[in-house]
């Protein structure tokens, strides 16, 4: 059985080969990649030793081969997975700046990622489920798949499993009002949340990481696991705080990062790991995220990641 569970959008990804070229000029392009923030999550934790289950919707073409085959490597339960005649599978196209900004554009809300629907969860993943993580861009692309969100969440947060929130801000599918709206039925069950700065200040109101992660740990959560790129990370808790030094890479590819981070964080708690031990762990997954080309290409088995850490000199203990 699954002990970490994703539901929401899977997608390809078109990517620019240089940066500085924009989307809506001629240019050359790579993928397509298999992406979607739920769906890397899924793999970056099945390929770290978890069991996981996907549940999500592709197209009945060649894009969604190429997402069941990548998951279907990386050993995850597809049986929440299914194919819709009469839609395309998503995709996004993303265009990189040297400033290390990006720019999307999103093929998703009229497409097969979008008819996620709550009916499609299988009963025998909720029997084994203990985590379910959410991402906010899941619950901004569609009514049907917000739904199917807050039900999984709903559902394995009353067996007693845990329920985890990435604010995953895309202002290009929705408000920043609108997301924290919808992101707060999942808030009010979460006991892990995973924001960058500004996501932190979105769902809190708080301009600052120290008063933003109280004011969530004020309202029931645990741990607020507040991730600071190439700065590392920062662990709130009503305990205390605890703050942990990045990894050195050199980036080539950012995208699917934070969903890594985040896999890998659940990971370690499944295993009964400590926070501090969790989060190095998961920094280091989320650096090395960073060094390929392709969302689910930055996704690695733990021995490649214990070797990394060894080799950075800090060991993994």
């Amino acid at each position: 059985m699954a002990t970490i569970v994703t539901i929401g959008e899977a997608l390809v990804e078109m990517m620019r080969t240089r940066r500085d070229v924009p989307l809506g000029e001629p240019g050359e392009w790579a993928g397509p990649f298999p992406s979607g923030a739920p769906a890397i999550a899924a793999s970056a934790a099945a390929r770290l030793g978890a069991s996981v289950a996907f549940i999500g919707t592709v197209g009945a073409d060649a894009f969604g081969d190429c997402l069941i085959r990548r998951l279907m490597a990386d050993g995850i339960d597809c049986s929440g997975l299914r194919r819709l005649e009469g839609y395309l599978t998503g995709i996004a196209f993303v265009a990189y700046r040297s400033d290390g900004s990006r720019q999307f554009i999103f093929h998703l809300p009229h497409s097969a990622a979008a008819q996620v629907e709550a009916a499609q969860i299988p009963p025998h993943i909720l029997e084994g489920a203990r985590y379910a993580h959410i991402m906010g861009s899941s619950l901004s692309v569609s009514e049907a798949m917000r739904e199917a969100c807050y039900a999984l969440a709903r559902e394995v947060h009353a067996r007693g499993g845990v329920v985890s929130l990435d604010p995953n801000l895309r202002p290009e599918l929705l408000s920043v009002e609108r997301i924290r709206e919808v992101c707060q039925p999942i808030l009010d069950i979460a006991t892990i949340v995973f924001p960058s700065g500004e996501e932190l200040a979105t769902l809190s109101g708080e301009r600052e990481p120290e008063a933003g992660a109280q004011a969530l740990l004020r309202r029931g959560v645990r741990i607020v696991a507040l991730k600071k790129g190439e700065r590392g990370s920062t662990l709130f808790t009503q305990e205390g705080t605890i703050d942990v030094p990045p990894y050195r890479v050199t980036e080539v590819d950012p995208t699917g990062a934070g969903d890594c981070f985040d896999a890998a964080f659940l990971v370690g708690l499944a295993e009964g790991w400590s926070l501090e031990r969790a989060g190095r762990f998961a920094n280091a997954v989320g650096a090395l995220a960073t060094t390929r080309l392709g969302p689910m290409e930055g996704t690695f088995r733990r021995e490649e990641v214990l070797a990394f850490m060894a080799e950075q000199g800090r060991p993994f203990e």
